[in-house]
């Protein structure tokens, strides 16, 4: 068996379903009698749940959490002092927001998983990153948004890192210019959520007819969907404007959300969201949250090995998707693979982005 200290020296999509499985519900059960013992508010929510540890048998028995109840309550497994980091859900003005605490632990378990993971599918060296966004997006470093908390948390693969656009949020084709010319010919990467990406770095390209040569770009990019629905723009007509604008070939998508860090589900070439060794998903059915079957519809449910200062370990969020199959997919990588089909009705409005106009207010 695969014990939690070795799962760093494997490749991230190598373990099939029953090793998977062994690891996760050893691990898992550990972080709930941790989180238990550790968070007050977590233990109350476990005992009015009637949780039975010896009723843990697989990873489906692990309690799960809504996601919302981040926005509502403080939930911290660590004292305020070893509290090294806050970050926060995107949310509309006037809208809470979630809010997660990190200790130094959980930071580099986060960042460890995140590199194994996206190193996966762009190499292991460090390459220069030009990130779609504005440089105001860093702010305070201890205390983050979820666009910040994502630019930081990719600029690890970075050798070098230069924005696309100013404090005013305008393309700054100077910085862009002298960054190509820089990398000239060289493998690169480009870092954005996709919302920003569509509306102040293609619209502004495409509006004013400006082509850029970025054939050598992996661009990585997550979130903001839903607006761009209200656009009726679906995946393949971003992949398409950004290729016939800039000659972009290779573009991953991820999933992935702040109150759960690290854990990131990348989009391989076929076009599914992977769960890695350091994550798994559940689908369940919304009428009673049974575990629905691959290929059946119903709410997402993401667990991970990472959480240590806070309960965030088991998290139902407010997504629909269909697991496409298990350690079968055409890229090779093992593990779940799944697609995202949009969030529950009457969900609250949450869009990873945290947009621009989000910060104007």
């Amino acid at each position: 068996m695969t014990e939690y200290k070795k799962i760093w020296d494997i490749p991230p999509f190598s373990l099939e379903k029953n090793q998977k499985q062994r690891l996760l519900i050893n691990r898992l059960r550990q972080l709930t009698a941790y989180h238990k013992t550790h968070c007050k508010e977590y233990q109350k929510i476990l005992e009015i749940l009637e949780l039975d540890k010896n009723g843990i048998h697989s990873c489906y028995d692990i309690p799960f959490l809504p996601v919302r109840i981040f926005k509502d309550m403080d939930l911290c497994s660590v004292p305020n002092s070893e509290i090294v980091k806050t970050l926060m859900s995107s949310g509309t003005t006037g809208q809470a927001v979630s809010k997660i605490y990190l200790n130094k632990e959980t930071v580099m378990l986060q960042q460890k998983a995140l590199v194994k993971i996206v190193s996966d599918f762009t190499g292991k060296s460090r390459l220069p990153m030009l990130i779609i966004d504005s440089p105001n997006v860093i702010k305070d470093r201890k205390m983050f948004s979820a666009r910040g908390a994502g630019i930081l948390g990719f600029s690890i693969f970075a050798s070098e890192g230069k924005y696309a656009l100013n404090e005013e949020m305008q393309l700054d084709l100077n910085e862009i210019q002298s960054f190509l010319k820089k990398n000239e010919g060289k493998k690169f990467l480009m870092f954005g959520f996709t919302y920003m990406i569509w509306e102040y770095f293609y619209k502004e390209l495409r509006n004013n007819s400006i082509k850029l040569n970025l054939k050598n770009a992996v661009m990585i990019h997550g979130g903001g969907w839903k607006k761009l629905e209200k656009e009726a723009v679906c995946t393949q007509d971003f992949k398409d404007c950004l290729r016939e604008t800039c000659g972009l070939t290779e573009i991953y998508d991820y999933y992935g959300m702040v109150e759960q860090t690290g854990t990131v589900y990348m989009q391989c070439s076929y076009g599914h969201f992977h769960a890695s060794n350091f994550s798994d998903i559940v689908i369940r059915r919304m009428l009673d949250f049974s575990v629905a079957d691959i290929g059946e519809e119903g709410v997402i449910q993401v667990m991970s090995l990472l959480p240590k200062s806070y309960p965030g370990h088991s998290i139902l969020t407010e997504d629909v998707g269909i697991i496409l199959g298990e350690d079968d997919c055409p890229c090779g990588r093992k593990g779940k693979y799944f697609k995202i089909l949009g969030r529950m009705k009457n969900a609250e409005v949450r869009g990873c982005s945290d947009t621009y106009e989000h910060e104007r207010h």
